[in-house]
């Protein structure tokens, strides 16, 4: 006899990882639970029949989405239909607020019956705190991150358990495994090695890649023998390798198919990071990598954001840690000669590298570090939201 099937809805590379572990944590404890919906490379590797490629969904900001509103127009009806016609147990909406609480909200209109979760609250205590009233009309449940969210989703109606954050379960990297990958690479134990990490949309990686292209030709003219390592979003390839192509001597690259424990050894192997903000800081802090993170969008996005925004950063590890740890230069401020006069002090031991790593440890902590893993307790949450 079949058991329970969960539909799961994830519309970008970090909901993916999310996906993939909740996935295999909910089959430890319950081995006869059915899978299906929308995901990408990782939820596909651990069992999911994904209804159609996620790249369709990676795109971020206002303006960005308006040439693609058609097809993410037409994926969510797919999607809605999906849903109702296979009536799983539980709906798992995984982050990608605009597409999948769009979905459950039109699931919840036609199939009030179906209870619906949201994984990963979204960011209320930083713009729109509307939000989570809004959402208390068709989530039942919400995993947080961050252990100061569950009062703000509970206020506004829904139950919520602070999971803990997955970049906290992850196996460290080892000292030989980072000699390792700088030798496969051609970098030698002292050459400076700098990881640059556009993003994972097509819009953010457009207007980043040149800032951060300048940038490394820059930092190559300080710091001898500098060399670059590239991870890659499996939604940007071509973007980012035709973005980098100008690099003398080119960058390595870490593409999606050489697999996730490839991509965090790559992520502790360099010395100093350029990331776009986002989910990637945490992975920085894990692989204490120091950093300087920067972002720009469209600038009606920007605009709009602007007058919503209730914090003054845009970086967890800035957000946990308190303070600005980690440098961080958003739109017109982020310009070669910021991230030049940011990254360069990293290159070497002193206070900006102190002062980022003891805020790494911080922040980790309070994101569970040292508990028990937050798949596991995303898992367990998920089974006992069913039994409410």
């Amino acid at each position: 006899m079949s058991g329970p099937l969960f539909y799961l809805i994830a519309g970008e590379p970090s909901g993916d990882r999310l996906g993939a572990a909740l996935m295999t944590a909910l089959r430890q404890a319950r081995p006869d639970i059915i899978f299906a919906g929308v995901g990408g490379r990782e939820m596909v590797a651990a069992g999911l029949d994904t209804l159609f490629d996620i790249d369709d969904l990676a795109v971020m900001g206002i303006v960005e989405v308006v040439p693609r509103l058609r097809t993410i127009m037409r994926r969510m009806r797919e999607t809605t239909l999906d849903v109702l016609h296979r009536r799983p147990a539980a709906l798992i909406t995984i982050d990608s607020p605009a597409f999948s609480l769009r979905v459950a909200q039109r699931v919840r209109r036609q199939a009030p019956g179906i209870r619906t979760i949201h994984y990963v609250a979204p960011s209320v205590w930083a713009w729109r705190p509307g939000r989570a009233r809004h959402m208390a009309g068709f989530v039942d449940h919400v995993l947080a991150l961050l252990p100061f969210e569950p009062p703000y989703m509970e206020t506004a109606g829904m139950s919520c358990d602070f999971v803990g954050h997955p970049i906290v379960e992850r196996e460290p990297v080892g000292a030989s495994d980072v000699q390792e990958f700088r030798a496969r690479i051609g970098v030698g134990p002292v050459t400076p090695l700098l990881l640059v990490a556009p993003g994972s949309r097509k819009g953010e990686v457009g207007r980043l890649i040149p800032a951060f292209s300048e940038t490394v030709c820059r930092l190559a003219s300080r710091l001898d023998g500098l060399r670059v390592v590239v991870p890659v979003a499996e939604t940007v390839i071509d973007e980012v390798t035709r973005g980098f192509s100008g690099l003398d001597p080119a960058p390595a690259y870490i593409l999606p198919t050489a697999g996730e424990r490839e991509r965090l050894t790559g992520f502790a192997a360099a010395d100093v990071a350029l990331v776009a903000s986002g989910t990637i800081v945490l992975e920085m802090a894990a692989a204490c990598t120091p950093m300087v993170a920067a972002y720009r969008t469209s600038w009606l996005t920007s605009q709009i954001v602007r007058r919503l925004i209730r914090v003054d950063t845009a970086n967890l590890v800035n957000l946990i840690a308190g303070g600005h740890p980690v440098p961080e230069f958003l739109q017109e401020f982020s310009t070669v000669e910021a991230l030049m006069g940011s990254l360069l002090p990293l290159f070497h031991e002193g206070e900006q590298r102190t002062v980022q790593l003891e805020a790494f440890d911080l922040a980790l902590t309070a994101l569970g570090r040292g508990g028990e893993a937050p798949s596991r307790r995303a898992a367990r949450s998920v089974l006992a939201s069913l039994e409410r």
